[in-house]
């Protein structure tokens, strides 16, 4: 692919452009197992540096890959055709907080974490922070409509997107939304941007609600000897109306992986939740986790504790936080892979879910941890094999197409939080079949050249697996 890397040091400086090959190598993945060499990393700073960028590629038919930290699991920015990476960091700022309106404004480079710090001195905070948060920018979060350990009571990052400002195909900048909390006022575009995977624009700035930071905030933990209870609880929960601000899941095989790579000393029961609320009366916390100790007391649940204190809940929401990066130490010689990772599904069906992935992952010779979001339906499985052996691969293409047939079967999603990418595409299509043709005429209105990301989403490969160099050396 021929690209002038002149032009382009011209508007972003010499110092702000790579092709150095080890470079490359780094940004052709990100947290996902697939991996593709671009042709070029270019650093923009103003939205000018990112109009001059587009409007060259799309003059000249080269692939553009917008990229916050490369936190994604699903090989959303992985350039398949090579291309430009435009990696968004350098446009890091904090334009604007406005207690009064209770909204921010903020580049699509800021880090989630960044965000909260500079909010929490006004007793604010911008609630959906993934679990990537230490990392994850704004614009990802957008791009993927991410979420967090919270959505169950405040919701996803759609749920803030107010307005933005969004670079097209063609290099025109266009305003999108507005600074109220609603408005009837025509096609709500920007919605269309959130959970798009850089498809259809690159967000170059984004105002974004925020809420008060809660008074009182209590976490309790309880311990379940079956799982079915453990999801049971958890349905119950949700239906009886309790107001939850967090609701976790872990089971045995993370707690045993959080147990060796932490030292936790965790009972490794078939299954753990965590269960929190806040909010400014400390009764009304107080009713809310007692209603949601006397479900999980009604389900089996033993051994529960529970606290105010920050420290302690520190303690105690420790291993669920460090869960994903425990999970490669469950067993010598395997690794954890973001496959089939997020499918989201109806409360009553947490249970049946959980069980049914295990039998999945038994059937098919690989190992499933079940945790996650489960108040908001999220359920965060990780495939765990061995990445030598070709024959795991192949195992993990089984459970992924037989785990999605029957998550897709009781009316779930393919993807809750984490995004389609690669990774998922193939089930995803197969399951949403009707909105292809929909989809692939917004994406020709707005990118005709198909320049924004080319080969996600819609468009992704049916195979996986070949569409990519895999991270892994494969015997």
């Amino acid at each position: 692919m021929k690209i002038d890397i002149e032009k382009l040091k011209k508007i972003v400086g010499e110092k702000n452009l790579s092709d150095n090959l080890a470079d490359l190598y780094v940004y052709g993945a990100d947290a996902s197992v697939h991996q593709a060499l671009p042709t070029v990393i270019v650093k923009p700073k103003t939205i000018e540096d990112v109009q001059k960028i587009v409007r060259y590629a799309n003059q000249n038919k080269i692939p553009v890959i917008a990229r916050g930290a490369g936190s994604g699991t699903s090989g959303h920015t992985v350039p398949i055709d090579g291309g430009i990476i435009l990696d968004m960091k350098r446009m890091n700022h904090i334009i604007e907080i406005n207690p009064e309106d209770m909204l921010v404004r903020v580049e699509p480079g800021v880090v989630d974490d960044d965000l909260n710090r500079a909010l929490k001195p006004l007793g604010l905070f911008y609630p959906p922070a993934p679990a990537s948060s230490r990392i994850a920018t704004i614009g990802g979060e957008i791009a993927a409509n991410a979420s967090g350990v919270r959505s169950v009571k405040y919701g996803a990052t759609r749920d803030y997107v107010m307005a933005m400002k969004v670079v097209l195909a063609n290099g025109k900048l266009v305003n999108l939304g507005s600074n109220t909390r609603v408005h009837s006022s025509g096609y709500q575009l920007e919605r269309l941007i959130v959970g798009s995977e850089g498809t259809l624009g690159i967000v170059v700035e984004a105002t974004m609600g925020i809420r008060p930071i809660p008074k009182y905030r209590c976490l309790a933990v309880a311990n379940f000897d079956k799982l079915e209870d453990a999801g049971n609880a958890i349905s119950d929960i949700i239906s009886s109306g309790a107001e939850p601000s967090m609701l976790e899941l872990m089971d045995k095989i993370g707690i045993i992986a959080v147990n060796k790579a932490m030292d936790l000393n965790l009972p490794e029961v078939a299954a753990i939740i965590m269960f929190e609320a806040d909010g400014n009366v400390k009764k009304a916390v107080d009713f809310e986790i007692e209603k949601m100790k006397k479900i999980c007391e009604k389900h089996n649940g033993t051994g529960i504790e529970m606290s105010y204190d920050l420290a302690e809940r520190t303690r105690l929401f420790s291993g669920r936080k460090k869960l994903f990066a425990s999970l490669s130490r469950y067993k010598e010689g395997i690794i954890c892979t973001d496959l089939a990772d997020d499918m989201g599904v109806p409360n009553s069906k947490i249970a049946v879910t959980a069980k049914k992935i295990h039998e999945i992952a038994e059937r098919n010779n690989v190992i499933m941890a079940v945790y996650g979001h489960c108040g908001s339906g999220v359920i965060h499985t990780k495939i765990m094999l061995d990445p030598k052996k070709k024959s795991q691969w192949k195992d993990a293409e089984k459970v992924i197409e037989e785990l999605y047939d029957y998550v897709h079967s009781i009316g779930g999603v393919t993807s809750a939080e984490h995004g389609i990418g690669l990774s998922k595409a193939p089930p995803w299509k197969k399951a949403r079949s009707d909105i292809l043709p929909v989809m692939r005429s917004i994406k020709k209105a707005l990118d005709p050249n198909n320049i924004l990301n080319p080969h996600k989403l819609h468009d992704a490969p049916d195979d996986w697996v070949g569409a990519t160099n895999l991270r892994y050396k494969v015997g």
